[in-house]
């Protein structure tokens, strides 16, 4: 593990410029502050809104099916996908970690405007399966409905990673099983999911205007 490590550092040394170095920090820097946003957020949604459960044209039609897994475990194996391939292309990770920021304070605005209530039939997810401390710590909250951070965080690493066909592929796959457990297991309403894509792509496209130097990072692959 040391090894691989190692190397990855030593085939990408000439990268870290000073200039990469300051733009990394920057990204640092805005990717924590929209964390606290975001911590602030779901601190007054969780404490503070009392949503009202709605019905939902496509949520009314399917049973509802325990998909723990793929939600907890699921959400835990992506995040150590992005790290690993944060070393091994470490050209992607200053505009992925701005861009991320900028995902996660815009959704933080977006789950504060509408109060929606849990879904009447959402599963409880098992306090006790492997990684759920780490899950619930990292992303977990009770009303962040609109829309869905599983599903959107990883269209845009697909995005993101447009032109390495295997992991977009992984990425958009990934995208979609988020999708179906969360539709199964009632914990989005239909329009969390299928609005994620769209508001996502808006966000990328955003992204790639406001931090054209690091996008253009890319192209030295």
């Amino acid at each position: 593990m040391f090894n691989t490590v190692r190397n990855a550092y030593l085939r990408h040394k000439h990268f870290w410029s000073k200039t990469n170095i300051v733009s990394l920090a920057t990204g640092f820097g805005f990717f924590i502050s929209a964390l606290i946003v975001q911590h602030f957020v779901y601190n007054y949604i969780d404490r503070t809104v009392k949503g009202t459960p709605v019905g939902d044209l496509v949520l009314d039609h399917l049973a509802v099916v325990n998909l723990d897994f793929f939600i907890v475990e699921g959400a835990l194996v992506s995040t150590v996908i992005v790290m690993i391939l944060f070393l091994l292309y470490p050209r992607y990770l200053i505009f992925s970690l701005k861009a991320l920021a900028f995902f996660i304070i815009i959704r933080s605005f977006f789950i504060s405007l509408t109060h929606l209530g849990t879904n009447l039939h959402q599963i409880t997810l098992d306090h006790g399966s492997i990684g759920f401390f780490l899950y619930d710590f990292l992303y977990n909250a009770k009303n962040d409905f609109f829309f869905s951070g599983h599903v959107g965080a990883s269209f845009l690493f697909a995005l993101i990673f447009w032109k390495q066909v295997l992991w977009r592929a992984t990425f958009l796959g990934i995208s979609i099983i988020f999708a179906v457990s969360m539709l199964l297991a009632h914990m989005h309403y239909s329009i969390d999911i299928f609005a994620a894509p769209f508001i996502t792509y808006g966000i990328f496209t955003i992204s790639k205007r406001l931090f054209r130097k690091d996008f253009k990072l890319f192209e030295i692959l």
